[in-house]
């Protein structure tokens, strides 16, 4: 179950905006809502455009895992850092719990912002 935490990585982390919509389908259902304290999102379309405004506010940034994920029933939460491929520790650092529908994909993902830039 916590391969869904790689494939949501990936999508996160895919610059061209064909590719991204592509990933965002693989990964999320149709409805899926995303919300943070920065974003309420529902469907690929919205989930597609938040990622590529992340990257247009943080260019050149990546997302990776902190940590282990930790998963039960049909929830899996994890930890993730923002920042310079391979440049130490993250400047960004969240933790996010999504929630899978049956067919694996993310129906619901809600996350919470543990380190930003001041």
């Amino acid at each position: 179950m916590t391969d869904i935490v790689d494939r949501y990585l990936t999508a996160w982390n895919t610059t061209d905006a064909d590719a991204r919509a592509t990933a965002v389908a693989e990964v999320f259902t149709e409805d899926a809502r995303y919300v943070d304290p920065l974003a309420d999102v529902t469907g690929h379309e919205a989930i597609t455009a938040l990622i590529g405004g992340v990257h247009t506010q943080f260019p050149g940034f990546v997302f990776g895992p902190v940590g282990e994920a930790d998963a039960h029933h049909d929830v899996v939460r994890f930890r993730w850092g923002l920042g310079p491929d391979g440049a130490g520790e993250p400047p960004v650092i969240g933790a996010d719990a999504v929630t899978l529908a049956p067919d694996g994909r993310i129906a619901l993902v809600v996350g919470f912002l543990d380190k930003v830039p001041a």
